[in-house]
């Protein structure tokens, strides 16, 4: 009895310990496929088994002895069954064990036949992995080739927020297009020969609109979204102000078309109380540098076209900025590119020369692109307020000038505002805006590098004949196309003439409007003029404000 026992419990081990070894080289065989050892393994462990089995199992004959069930032994199998119960249960034990083990073999064998099938499905992705590999490393060696293009040195984009400046409330993201931007944040040298300007056709270029409480923001975002030529390359960032729901669900209502951003600070800003009356100018500055955080530093685009609720663009919008992009990064002299001309009214500027752009020394503003590196200058000494006209200081310019068209690329359709309609009436609302298409970008613009554009400008300046402001009047002697020279001596003679002229006689920081090397440059009854101080000029004069 006991001899019997033992030879159970140890077939009984056996098969649990075969069971759990199989499974484990069930796992290593799904890892490594090596199919042949598994084979003899399970070739040497089925033979164990059944000298195990025939070891433990009684002799025919002897049934009596040792309580076996054999068939043909019924009487001996009854006469013993009551005083060796215990043997005949143990029989029984044993005979379910062989039962499982039988089962287990055919389980493992429908396993061998399923690595078999899928032996050939392994050795397929090994090749794949192979080809994939060596690709990945052919991708590498390419980029690894050194550029032939100088390029400048880019400033830090990992700059940290400010201080006390909380995350932007997002409503909806802007498209990925992070390869687009790393493919183009690299920089051109000055040196680099400024041709056609659609060398970087993959450079994202955003356009931020500044909003607040004007449900016309709508007319905006009809005009930007109509003429723009790729969600990708041109997201549309709306970033809001104020917290006024009529406006948000405007915006909201664009979906995935733009994206949209809340300035979340909207508490009344601590003024002295003379300029109690200019909150809302100390608000729009706290905006401007929120959301321009938001665009370079959250963001991380490495240029943006600014634009408020109240602007609507032209059918060239997209494609003047995109054109003038990379004169922007390789002349340092330059440090924005404007939509907007200051004397930009009908019967002030030639319809015909819809192509015709200036360098201007006044920052214009009212569609403008910055660079993220300007910004990573300007942001640490932003203004409170009235940061437009702080633009204009020379701490601030450092003799720097912008692009601006002959025709606007946008005008303004927001007599409310809180400049209460300053300059609307009057001059705003009566700029015209251009309708014809422009294809910038096949156009050769390097005549805007500095060095180039100054020789010829000067020179057509200074060789137009010069006139007095009462030729060109009504009933003046004066005839021909011009182009004609008015002179000016004095900041109060300028504005006399200005005036006189129909041009806009304010000056910031000695600087007119429009105005280059102290130039403005204008027709007058159909003949081009020059409002220009003496040959010779050399700097502006700060106390002309």
């Amino acid at each position: 009895m006991r001899e019997t026992w033992k030879k159970c419990t140890a077939f009984y081990s056996a098969f649990s310990s075969l069971r759990s070894l199989l499974r484990c080289h069930w796992a290593m065989v799904r890892k490594k496929g090596t199919l042949i050892l598994c084979g003899a393994f399970l070739f040497v462990a089925w033979n164990a088994l059944l000298l195990l089995f025939l070891w433990g199992r009684p002799p025919i004959g002897r049934l009596g002895e040792g309580g076996g069930a054999e068939p043909g032994a019924g009487e001996d199998w009854a006469a013993g069954k009551g005083k060796r119960g215990g043997a005949s249960g143990l029989a029984g034990e044993v005979i379910r064990l062989a039962e499982e083990v039988e089962s287990e073999l055919e389980t493992q064998k429908k396993l061998l036949k399923q690595i078999q099938s899928h032996r050939s499905i392994w050795e397929l992705r090994k090749d794949v992995g192979k080809i994939e590999t060596e690709d990945i490393k052919d991708k590498k060696d390419e980029l690894k080739e050194p550029q032939q293009v100088p390029q400048l040195p880019v400033l830090d984009e990992n700059k940290a927020l400010p201080k006390k400046v909380p995350a932007p409330v997002v409503t909806s993201p802007p498209p990925d297009t992070k390869q687009d931007k790393i493919l183009n944040d690299e920089k051109q040298s000055s040196e680099n020969k400024v041709g056609l300007t659609d060398s970087s056709p993959q450079t994202v270029i955003p356009i931020l609109v500044i909003a607040c409480d004007r449900v016309t923001v709508k007319r905006s975002l009809d005009k930007l979204i109509q003429y723009r030529p790729s969600v990708e390359l041109h997201p549309i960032i709306v970033s809001q102000d104020c917290g006024h729901a009529d406006t948000a669900r405007v915006i909201g209502s664009y979906g995935s078309q733009v994206t949209h951003i809340s300035q979340p600070d909207l508490a009344d800003i601590p003024v002295r109380p003379d300029h109690r009356k200019f909150q809302g100018y100390y608000k729009i500055a706290r905006h401007y540098r929120w959301a321009l955080n938001q665009v370079f530093n959250t963001f991380s685009y490495s240029t943006v076209v600014i634009v408020e609720d109240d602007l609507e663009v032209a059918p060239d919008f997209f494609e003047y900025f995109r054109a003038l992009y990379p004169i922007l990064r390789s002349d340092p002299t330059l440090w924005c590119i404007s939509a907007w001309n200051d004397n930009g009214r009908d019967g002030l500027v030639d319809p015909g020369k819809a192509d015709l752009l200036y360098r201007t020394d006044f920052f214009p503003g009212l569609g403008w692109m910055l660079l993220k590196e300007v910004w990573a200058e300007l942001e640490p000494k932003w203004p409170k307020a009235f940061w437009d006209d702080w633009m204009r200081h020379p701490e601030q310019r450092k003799d720097r000038s912008c692009i601006r068209p002959e025709i606007s690329r946008t005008i303004t359709f927001g007599r409310k505002g809180v400049s209460l309609g300053q300059f609307f009436d009057q001059y705003l609302r009566y700029i015209k805006l251009n309708t014809e298409f422009v294809p910038f970008t096949k156009q050769d613009l390097s005549y805007l590098v500095r060095e180039r554009y100054d020789e010829t400008f000067v020179k057509e300046v200074y060789s137009a004949p010069l006139v007095k402001v009462e030729d060109l009047q009504q009933g003046g002697s004066l005839k021909g196309a011009g182009p004609f020279r008015v002179q000016y001596s004095s900041r109060d003679s300028f504005k006399v003439l200005a005036r006189n002229l129909g041009v806009m006689d304010d000056l910031k920081s000695g600087v007119p409007r429009a105005g280059y090397r102290g130039v403005v440059s204008f027709l007058s009854r159909g003949r081009r003029i020059y409002l220009a101080p003496p040959e010779g000029w050399t700097k502006y004069d700060t106390s002309w404000s």
